[in-house]
């Protein structure tokens, strides 16, 4: 097991660093790849079915040795494979970033809207697939000696809300799901929560803009969530939160006041 690194570490620099991050070829995984790649980082871009996104961005990152794979949240053998190949091919990993995720909106008094197909859907894919992810990637995290894990959540774990019942319900296990794992990975790898409000993205199949725009009115700070908004925070996280694990961080707009 690698030893614990020194405590007064400064800025967690990531020239030299691979991070994968799931769900990388749309939204927020996309803006989290291209901030980590600026930031020099390796990436290995996780995809289900982007592979044709998840090429078109690599071959727009700065730096060189980036790859893409294949890592659906359903499959466990292919996220082991995943990481196999990342050993293989880069040698190590240091970040890893849970983005992929799945929803679908159901309003939330309609209880028989909500299907039992699409609870298994999102519990697989939300909660489910991070761990077995977790769980593949792990050796290699520890062995960093210095690694991250940064899951996506949402202010709707906290507040009961978002696209669904269920979907909600997911992101509060992913919380819960996030402690335990910080206590159990520390201390060579720290474990974050990011949770934002409403993205300005195509995830919720079928939520307009103008959906976004008027969650973001209702708020403090009135200001639209967008992608990259998310990947700041996650980049913050990765770098500066040298101190903090186990914990969520909410980047919206002050919604949950």
């Amino acid at each position: 097991m690698a030893e614990a690194a020194p405590g007064n570490l400064g800025e967690y620099g990531l020239a030299g660093k691979v991070a994968v991050v799931t769900g990388g070829s749309n939204g927020i995984g996309a803006a989290t790849v291209r901030r980590l790649a600026a930031a020099g980082a390796t990436l290995t871009v996780g995809y289900h079915a982007g592979a044709e996104r998840a090429a078109s961005l690599i071959a727009g990152l700065p730096g060189a040795g980036h790859i893409a794979l294949p890592m659906p949240m359903e499959d466990s053998a292919s996220l082991r494979a995943a990481a196999a190949a990342v050993e293989a091919k880069l040698g190590r990993c240091d970040v890893l970033v849970n983005s992929a995720g799945a929803t679908r909106a159901v309003p939330h008094a309609d209880l028989d809207g909500l299907d039992d197909a699409l609870i298994d859907r999102v519990l697989v894919t939300n909660v489910r697939g991070p761990f077995a992810t977790i769980r593949a990637f792990a050796p290699l995290l520890r062995r960093s000696g210095d690694g991250v894990i940064i899951n996506i959540s949402s202010l709707a774990a906290q507040r009961g809300s978002g696209s669904s019942i269920i979907y909600g319900a997911s992101k509060a296990a992913l919380d819960t799901m996030g402690m335990a794992l910080a206590r159990v990975l520390g201390p060579e790898v720290r474990v974050l929560t990011i949770s934002p409000a409403a993205v300005a993205t195509d995830f919720v199949p079928g939520r307009s803009r103008a959906a976004v725009e008027k969650q973001a009115a209702a708020s403090p700070l009135r200001r639209v969530t967008e992608a990259d908004d998310v990947a700041l925070a996650i980049m913050g996280a990765i770098t500066h939160l040298r101190l903090s694990t186990g914990t969520a961080i909410l980047v919206d707009g002050g919604v949950h006041l």
